[in-house]
């Protein structure tokens, strides 16, 4: 069966209020984190770079696909580390070679997707307009773990469904969309640890 690219309003209501219901889940905990997610990952990208935070950004985002976040650190250092890349795909590893040897990542990620927005949240931590829709972010708003299955994120109408309706719960809570998938991000990450 096809994923949609768009919705009723009822159904993107229903995504809205999912994805405000994890949110309302936090705990001080949890929101904390989340709160704090990419402030921290721009320290990180800042700390691993020596210095050259959009390269730190754009070699996490480059191989950032599929991995989980303990993983994906591991990558990014070790391909700093080392001078290249490794432990990815081949067209993650290309990309993230390409911003080591200094190409600016805007020009290299494919900037209207998850690897993009990643490394703009990364990038700015207070970029209102940067959100970061990966497999987590879909399973919130449509209320469900997919688990292997697709769910059609490589369609840009599909992205764009979803990070609107990260937009409007944002602007519910009153908080950037951002600080919004991340704190929803934790809470998700970690009940599914837990189940």
């Amino acid at each position: 069966m096809p994923i949609p690219t768009s919705v009723s309003r009822a159904t993107r209501d229903r995504y809205v209020r999912n994805v405000v219901e994890v949110w309302e889940s936090a705990d001080f905990d949890q929101e904390s984190r989340g709160r704090n997610w990419y402030r921290t990952a721009n320290q990180l990208a800042t700390m691993i770079s020596d210095g050259n935070t959009a390269a730190g950004a754009g070699v996490i985002a480059a191989l950032s696909a599929n991995k989980r976040w303990t993983e994906n650190v591991k990558l990014a250092t070790r391909a700093f580390e080392n001078g290249e890349p490794s432990g990815s795909f081949g067209d993650a590893l290309r990309k993230a070679a390409r911003i080591m040897a200094g190409e600016d990542p805007e020009l290299v990620l494919p900037m209207d997707s998850k690897t993009g927005h990643f490394y703009r949240c990364i990038l700015d931590p207070t970029d209102a307009e940067a959100i970061c829709i990966d497999r987590h972010a879909h399973d919130i708003a449509v209320g469900e773990r997919y688990g292997n299955r697709d769910r059609g994120l490589s369609s840009k109408a599909r992205y764009a469904l979803l990070a609107d309706v990260y937009k409007r719960a944002a602007k519910r809570i009153n908080v950037i969309p951002q600080e919004l998938q991340a704190v929803t991000w934790v809470v998700w990450i970690e009940r599914k640890v837990s189940e």
